[in-house]
């Protein structure tokens, strides 16, 4: 592949592997399930490199749901938002029931949590703007892989039979089950030839494909004659559907007396922000990361001093982020909330305890009639990272939400099709608080809702503070938990020199909310380690924290890959 051809190749290469590379609601708070654990010992190549969630998948994207999508052409980054949106119909009382909130896989599972689906649309117009070669001939691999197939993956296999609600719509039952109700077998071939059809109309018209005509008249039956809780999304809903092109945000951050440029996605993503919340605070504390043992592990205090600036991080987050469309930023500029002065101000409130009671902050003294979003669960995505032999980059992530999203499958009657996302239970299913308080993402028409997604771009910063080469390229699927996994694989490559593999590696630990339990990955944390927490106040709880980073790092002589051991990830490069 020459020039960045090979970013737009991958990245439009449309396929019909959702349940490949997402996950499963297990009912719990934890964002993702665990099913497999392949270890993988890093990859290095001279000339450009691709990390994505499966060997298949690094064809692979997702139409049905949202993106973000970060793109370096070697002189600015662009931050392409296709990320999903409420339809004209919806409003804030839409996930209610007798005033509370309605269980939460009620809603997943309905016509309610569907959001227009923005990636294609987002896709088509990067392609425009910045695209080689041409799109019908980008679509054509998807299209084979649609008709001939793939081989069902352990992953798969298992995520399928711990499914509760996937055989409930009939077209998810006949492409994902066998008639007697159990899953196809690890190694069956499973074609999609109503994908293949939907594909070969999108590789002829482009978006306009799903947006408008046949696809879009499918999409909209679906969702407005679900049996239990009907949406309202109309066919101008899809058609008007347009992404947006954003600044990216930034952060400097030091290190190993460096000084990085760390870049990422402006809400409504709360990745980067929180992400710059917590390593901005943890940047005015002495830390030594890692233990001197074989393999690494982080060092007790450096996981307390963590956990506690995550807490204030995720503080802000449920106060403050939300679509910027329709919520102004704290002192109407969202890098207030990692300002340097705000966030040394925050990390002064760390102590050797936990905390009783952490709240959000008031960046420069900002002034809000907001109430903090509720906890709320929040799930899967799927991640790639790209460079090309001229150093031109995409870390995009994207999503359909909670594993097979909304669990309705969309054809044109022949078996197969593409799932649709249930991307509006990311939004808060109470609009105000007991008080009458509004909360920041709350439900509105033509609202995107809140998202963890968090690509992220990596520079060294020249002497005289401009952006340098560029260093990095990661991110990772895992709903609320996202954040940590990218902030501690940062850290750990930053300050330790790990190569990304290793640090990859490393064993994961976070709060998915300010004042809720610590959750650690099971059999990865020490009797030591756990016991030192304890001692401080902290209550942990072990469970399979399933993260999926892919991550490319310059060396020297090139670049070199990482794919989470914990999924089926791969790298693949010259």
């Amino acid at each position: 592949m020459k020039k960045n051809v090979w970013l737009f190749l991958l990245l439009l290469n449309v396929s019909f592997l959702n349940a490949q590379t997402l996950e499963i609601d297990t009912n719990s708070n934890q964002p993702e399930q665990s099913s497999i654990t392949k270890n993988k010992k890093g990859w290095f190549f001279s000339k450009m490199a691709v990390a994505s969630a499966n060997p298949l998948a690094t064809k692979a994207g997702y139409i049905g749901g949202g993106a973000f999508l970060l793109h370096f052409d070697g002189r600015q980054i662009q931050a392409w938002n296709g990320r999903e949106t409420a339809p004209a119909g919806a409003h804030e009382h839409m996930f209610l029931q007798q005033g509370q909130a309605m269980p939460f896989m009620d809603a997943v599972v309905s016509g309610l949590s569907v959001g227009v689906p923005g990636t294609l649309r987002m896709l088509d117009q990067a392609h425009q703007k910045q695209g080689k070669l041409a799109w019908s001939k980008l679509i054509q691999p998807a299209i084979q892989l649609a008709k001939y197939g793939f081989a069902v993956s352990e992953r798969l296999n298992t995520l399928l039979k711990n499914d509760t609600y996937l055989k409930n719509d009939a077209q998810s039952f006949q492409y994902f089950y066998q008639a007697n109700g159990e899953a196809w077998p690890v190694g069956h071939r499973l074609k999609n030839p109503g994908f293949a059809e939907i594909l070969q109309r999108i590789a002829k018209k482009r978006s306009a494909a799903l947006h408008e005509g046949e696809v879009a008249k499918a999409i909209v039956q679906k969702i407005q004659t679900h049996p239990l809780r009907p949406g309202t999304m109309q066919l101008a809903d899809l058609k008007n559907y347009q992404p947006k092109l954003r600044e990216s945000l930034c952060f400097d951050y030091s290190a190993s007396q460096k000084i990085y440029r760390i870049c990422g996605f402006p809400p409504p993503s709360s990745g980067l922000l929180t992400m710059g919340q917590i390593m901005g605070m943890l940047e005015n504390k002495s830390i030594e990361w890692l233990t001197n043992e074989t393999p690494n592990t982080w060092q007790p205090n450096a996981l307390h001093a963590y956990i506690e600036v995550s807490r204030l991080a995720y503080a802000d987050r449920a106060m403050y982020i939300a679509d910027p469309d329709f919520v102004q930023a704290p002192v109407g500029d969202w890098s207030s909330l990692i300002s340097k002065k705000y966030l040394q101000e925050r990390s002064a409130l760390i102590t050797d305890q936990r905390a009783s009671q952490v709240n959000a902050g008031q960046p420069f003294l900002n002034k809000t009639n907001l109430s903090p979003m509720m906890d709320q669960p929040e799930f899967g995505t799927s991640h790639l990272s790209i460079i090309d032999t001229k150093g031109h980059a995409i870390s995009m992530t994207t999503t359909i939400e909670n594993g097979f999203g909304s669990r309705q499958m969309v054809s044109l009657g022949k078996k197969g099709g593409f799932l649709l996302n249930n991307e509006l239970t990311d939004f808060s299913f109470l609009s105000h608080d007991a008080q009458g308080v509004p909360i920041a993402n709350r439900v509105a028409a033509g609202k995107r809702p809140r998202s963890s997604m968090n690509p992220v771009l990596v520079f060294d910063v020249l002497p005289n503070g401009q952006t340098g080469s560029l260093q990095m390229s990661l991110g990772s699927p895992g709903g609320a938990a996202i954040i940590h996994y990218t902030t501690q694989t940062l850290l750990a490559m930053l300050h330790s020199k790990l190569w990304a593999q290793d640090a990859i590696n490393l064993p994961h630990l976070g709060v998915l909310s300010p004042n809720g339990p610590v959750y650690a990955e099971r059999g990865m944390f020490s009797k030591a380690q756990s016991d030192i927490l304890e001692q401080k106040g902290h209550r942990l709880i072990e469970v399979d924290l399933s993260s999926g980073i892919q991550a490319l790092q310059r060396t020297p002589k090139g670049w070199h890959g990482g794919a989470d051991p914990r999924r089926e990830g791969w790298v693949m490069g010259q």
